[in-house]
């Protein structure tokens, strides 16, 4: 028997109730083993249900489902008849995006770079020829930063970890220099549809990812509660369905005020996570 439960990507509140979960469920499960998934392989399991079966399974719905998937991946089972419980369908319209949108990476079908390349004529037809080659680009971003580099967010086609790990070392040898952006969850969740540069006239700006209660008033009280000097300089925001908005915002913090900005964040009661010094943010945004 195994027992599945899904592990959020972020340094907020849930990442240590989870812990202290695992810790309480490590004790009491002592005869069972636990397996962890993320949320890229719950979408998996989403899309594997809907496949098999034509049912459209809400993502904790398909948790288990996602955890017997990776226990036959990574222990190779084979003529064993293997058993997951679905215990959800609450799935809606704007979410089931969301869970398409994520299926590649959970599947290992897909990995996301950060790439820089010579801003020089030739360079882009290089990147394609010589390292791209047959593999698909699922995705590419780009826009011009500067006269002697340029950044790309590129989507790439692979067939596991294994392949995702040697496209890197490929991009290594042939002189660009590279990111793996595949578990970044800023980069998945709002970079790759934001990608545009950098204003020079942007001051101090801290970047922090909010859950916003999907109800009205949250921008409204998030807005009333921030220091008066204060400017947002980035916001994004796309729907996806859940109890809680995925926000994107980008504060410019006067020197001096870091700590009614700490203030800020802890009365505010929203769940957030600091990408200040997150490598897609700082090359894309």
């Amino acid at each position: 028997m195994s027992i599945v439960i899904p592990v959020y990507n972020s340094q907020g509140s849930l990442e240590l109730l989870v812990r202290e979960l695992l810790a309480t469920l490590s004790s009491l499960c002592k005869p069972y083993e636990i397996i962890l998934v993320d949320v890229d392989e719950i979408c998996s399991a989403v899309k594997s249900v809907y496949q098999a079966t034509r049912s459209i399974v809400e993502p904790s719905g398909a948790l288990a489902t996602a955890g017997l998937k990776k226990y036959v991946r990574e222990r190779a089972v084979t003529g064993q008849s293997l058993v997951a419980i679905n215990s959800g369908a609450n799935m809606n319209f704007d979410r089931l995006r969301y869970v398409a949108e994520r299926t590649l990476i959970g599947e290992k079908q897909e990995a996301l770079f950060a790439v820089t390349i010579p801003e020089e004529p030739g360079s882009l037809f290089r990147f394609c020829r010589e390292v791209v080659g047959d593999r698909n680009i699922t995705e590419f971003n780009y826009r011009l930063s500067g006269r002697e580099s340029a950044y790309i967010f590129v989507g790439i086609a692979i067939d596991g970890d294994e392949k995702r790990q040697a496209f890197h070392e490929q991009l290594t040898a042939h002189g660009f220099e590279n990111i793996d952006l595949t578990d970044n969850e800023l980069a998945k969740t709002h970079v790759r549809y934001m990608v545009g540069g950098r204003s020079g006239d942007v001051k101090g700006e801290r970047l922090f990812r909010f859950w916003f209660p999907e109800r009205p008033g949250a921008l409204a009280r998030f807005l009333a509660s921030m220091g008066a000097d204060w400017n947002i300089s980035l916001f994004h925001y796309r729907i996806q369905g859940g109890d809680f908005g995925r926000v994107l915002v980008g504060l410019e913090i006067p020197q001096g005020q870091e700590p009614q900005l700490q203030a800020f964040l802890e009365n505010l009661g929203y769940r957030y996570v600091e990408e200040t010094d997150n490598r897609a943010y700082q090359l894309f945004l």
